[in-house]
């Protein structure tokens, strides 16, 4: 999306737009470059109110459409501008992350591998991938190339090597939710110009550089929904969905103290879940609601809260965690969302996971609006560096949502290769498939 402009010869900034469906609320990120190789600067955020929306999934569909329009309003009042398309992220149940390997030959002798031949490592690892009815894969992503049994390659291209393998990552989502997503963001008006499931958004807005190389984990606590990503060598190893947020707290301490959910809300913000060394804290809460006066224990209250976020760490995120298959992560957990914002929650977690636990704002904090900027705001600004990782490297993440929509027995096997082909290829200019065919063979013989 670029904006108008009626001067010759100046092209006015690119405007690139991220949509955020949560529980919660709904978000929309607005960001502008120079020219398609300069930094994106955000300049505007929208948000309202999430309706019609639980656990991360669709449940109606004109109350969601509603949240849209009231988002997208909001966005556009503050940057002067009418947007038109938008790369969402979503979350839901039951999302998979599946692991494949594959191998091709480069042929009798050594040389240089060509892109045509990354696409066809890609191709063989998919295709052992086993994709349930009623399912696609959403992103194909590389986690680690090797040459000539040599691992530990981020870039083969332009390596000499006679085989080159590949481990893929396929992460597979119901086709009914990517449609539901589709067809609520299309209704407010806005065309979908990308997919990004939550998880590798959030970690994209919150992972530092160093901690994405030597390896962290990454959590976003929402309202109705963890997302889980592990990362390790700049790569993602590991994404998934946990069914429990900062909802279910909410509801254990409105049950548990026989009050109304609002008011379960307020107190719960209360809580100090590492109250230790923290005696000005009251031994009681008290408050009115209704005409009534309430009186509780803050410790009991404590319990409450950290019995729900200990089950939800230590065991549930930690089994994901677990399924990364990686042995040592030295940077540690990362925490962000709007359940990381929690007192005390970093200190707890430390102790009960053993980890050194980070509370982390956007990496783009210090440039986004001023009470817009919090570990709420992460993934809507995961959503930008996303979409520039993907221009800037057409092979690291492989978007495949659209392909679903082409043909049934695309998602069956929906690879996304023909559009990587037709991107703008690395290390000078486009790759033309017959162009590439000719290589090869000039290679080889």
């Amino acid at each position: 999306m670029k904006k108008t402009s009626s001067s010759s010869g100046y092209r006015d900034p690119e405007v690139l737009v991220g949509l955020d469906l949560g529980t919660s609320k709904v978000t929309v990120v607005v960001a502008e470059r120079e020219g398609p190789s300069g930094e994106a600067q955000i300049i505007g955020i929208g948000q309202a109110p999430s309706r019609g929306i639980r656990k991360g999934l669709i449940v109606n569909i004109d109350q969601t459409v509603k949240s849209l329009r009231h988002a997208i309003e909001d966005a556009e009042n503050m940057v002067g501008l009418e947007l038109t398309e938008a790369t969402v992220s979503f979350s839901g149940s039951d999302v998979q992350s599946v692991k494949t390997r594959g191998m091709v030959s480069l042929g009798r002798a050594p040389r240089p591998v060509m892109q045509i031949d990354i696409e066809r490592v890609i191709e063989s690892a998919q295709a052992n991938v086993s994709v349930p009815s009623g399912k696609m894969i959403l992103h194909t992503i590389p986690v680690e190339y090797s040459l000539d049994g040599n691992s530990g390659i981020d870039d083969p291209l332009g390596m000499t090597a006679m085989r080159l393998d590949i481990e893929l990552e396929s992460v597979i989502v119901p086709v009914a939710m990517v449609q539901n997503v589709r067809n609520c963001v299309e209704r407010a008006r806005l065309d979908v110009s990308g997919l990004v499931i939550k998880p590798l958004a959030s970690a994209l807005g919150a992972l530092t550089p160093e901690e994405s190389v030597v390896g962290a984990s990454v959590v976003d606590i929402g309202g109705g929904t963890c997302g889980v990503a592990v990362f390790m060598e700049g790569r993602p190893k590991h994404l998934a969905v946990v069914s429990v947020g900062g909802d279910h707290i909410t509801n254990d301490v409105s049950t548990v103290l026989k009050i109304p959910i609002n008011k379960a809300e307020e107190i719960k913000k209360e809580v100090d879940l590492f109250s230790e060394g923290t005696p000005d804290q009251p031994e009681n809460l008290e408050f009115d609601h209704m005409g009534r006066n309430y009186s509780y224990s803050m410790s009991e209250l404590t319990d409450i809260v950290q019995c729900r976020v200990e089950e939800l760490f230590a065991v549930l995120i930690k089994n994901e965690i677990s399924e990364a298959g990686v042995a040592m992560l030295p940077g540690g957990l990362v925490i962000t969302g709007g359940g990381s914002k929690s007192a005390g929650i970093d200190h707890y977690l430390s102790r009960i996971m053993n980890t050194p636990v980070r509370v982390a704002l956007p990496l783009d904090s210090g440039r986004m609006p001023p009470n817009r900027n919090g570990a709420e705001y992460t993934c809507a600004a995961g959503i930008i560096r996303y979409v520039l990782e993907q221009e800037r490297d057409p092979f690291r993440f492989i978007d495949n949502s659209f392909d679903s929509f082409v043909s049934d027995s695309s998602i069956a096997s929906p690879m996304g290769i023909g559009k990587i082909m037709n991107s703008a290829g690395r290390g000078g200019g486009r790759f033309s498939f017959v162009q590439s065919i000719i290589n090869l063979f000039k290679e080889l013989f």
